[in-house]
């Protein structure tokens, strides 16, 4: 549940938490320029597709090891310092990588360290930061806060792949490196001076049975008592096995498939992240469906066509590479927004966080497995091998998701998981 706010907070929040929003914004920045960048380098030095699988699956494994873990913590922790802690740590891996850089003592398993060490605390700091954001905002704000981190992310995607490939022309990889650590501070900073609430600790401190796996248990619980939801889960974990891979193989689909370049790969991120801003306002305007489940299951089949649109498009035609890009992006939203809409809408609001984080989990967990197959047989069988099967898996997903009638009648199944998933008495 939100924060009660007076009518005094109710003007004073937008300066404190848009001042706290600008710096991770602005980190965020930073963070995706390395990101393009660190990719890009193991692209053209590696030339490998099970180094870039690798490199993918490093940054996934904290999400999966710590995921389940992190939101309880932030539950019980100071969040605030929780997110200068975080933000701190990546700045310092940051320096010790651009270090390595500027003497030519860079490996790829340097690499693959700092990706795992950004995945880690960015772990910590996105549950912090999520976290804290009802309790400091107006609840008839909220949705508006998140219409704003939605456009933020599709701006990135826009801006951080075209300035991450000018950047790798103009400066050398500790430069790049560099500007991270700046966007970094500037994160940091004001989190000493505006305070972030803490939530009142429902559990108190003496009573044993409140763990983290007590609350693991519950949300599975829950999850299970509810009729299809079990099946919707396992849909995306199968979809994020098939994807995932695809997206950490891109760079060698422009450089080996297309004749790219840095630019042309961040071009196509570009294309993409429009698409993401226009179909996050279209589904803004819009609002979909009656019934959610109608617009996600369209938004899965469309993401389906486009990654089979950018299998099957000709090294000749790289246009139509860009057209795919508009069409995946643009359908994101349309497939992730109703799902998200119809747990936030069914969900008791003392479980979202559990759900939220279990389906999290899952899904984060089936990627690494498919990075771990997709290396290989991309090396094998072509680049392009992986992105028509992931495509066409899309399609059929979302074919099976229209049939099965518990899946598509999903919200009217949800009414009575809350009353199974009650926790045992002590």
């Amino acid at each position: 549940m939100a924060r009660q706010f007076s009518v005094e907070d109710g003007r004073k929040w937008r300066g404190s938490f848009f001042t706290i929003w600008t710096g991770q914004a602005i980190s965020l920045l930073g963070s995706q320029l390395v990101q393009f960048a660190l990719i890009w380098y193991l692209t053209v030095t590696t030339n490998s597709a099970t180094v870039l699988a690798t490199a993918s699956l490093v940054g996934l494994l904290p999400q999966v090891i710590f995921g389940p873990l992190a939101g309880s913590l932030v539950d019980r922790w100071n969040r605030r310092v929780i997110m200068i802690v975080a933000d701190t740590v990546i700045a310092v891996a940051t320096v010790a990588i651009a270090v390595l850089f500027a003497f030519d003592l860079i490996q790829v398993w340097h690499i693959y360290v700092l990706m795992f060490v950004r995945s880690t605390a960015g772990g910590f700091h996105v549950s912090s930061m999520t976290a804290s954001t009802s309790l400091m905002v107006p609840e008839e704000h909220l949705t508006r806060i998140q219409g704003i981190n939605q456009t933020l992310n599709g701006g990135l995607s826009i801006i951080g792949a075209p300035l991450g490939a000018l950047l790798l022309e103009l400066l050398p990889m500790q430069g790049i490196l560099a500007i991270d650590v700046i966007t970094a501070v500037l994160a940091i900073v004001p989190l000493f001076f505006i305070n972030v609430p803490q939530p009142d600790r429902a559990i108190q401190d003496g009573e044993g049975k409140s763990s983290v796996w007590n609350d693991f248990v519950i949300g599975v619980r829950y999850a299970l008592a509810w009729r299809g939801l079990g099946i919707l889960m396992i849909v995306v974990a199968l979809i994020n096995f098939l994807l995932t891979p695809a997206f950490a193989l891109l760079p060698l689909l422009v450089k080996d498939y297309f004749g790219g370049g840095a630019i042309q790969l961040g071009t196509l991120e570009a294309f993409m992240g429009s698409g993401i801003i226009i179909g996050g306002i279209t589904l803004g305007v819009w609002g979909g469906f009656n019934r959610r489940m109608t617009t996600s299951i369209l938004g899965i089949i469309g993401i389906g066509v486009g990654v089979l649109i950018l299998s099957l498009a000709p090294a000749n035609a790289f246009w139509l590479a860009l057209l795919a890009a508009i069409v995946f992006g643009f359908m994101q939203p349309m497939a992730n927004g109703p799902l998200f809409a119809i747990i936030q809408a069914r969900v008791a609001p003392d479980m979202q966080g559990r759900m939220f984080s279990l389906i999290g989990s899952l899904a984060t967990a089936m990627a690494p497995i498919g990075l771990i197959f997709a290396g290989p047989i991309a090396d094998f069988f072509g680049i392009r091998t992986w992105f028509f099967v992931g495509g066409a898996a899309c399609v059929a997903v979302g074919i099976f998701c229209r049939l099965v009638p518990s899946v598509y009648g999903i919200e009217e199944n949800g009414q009575s998981a809350s009353i199974e998933a009650q926790p045992e008495a002590a």
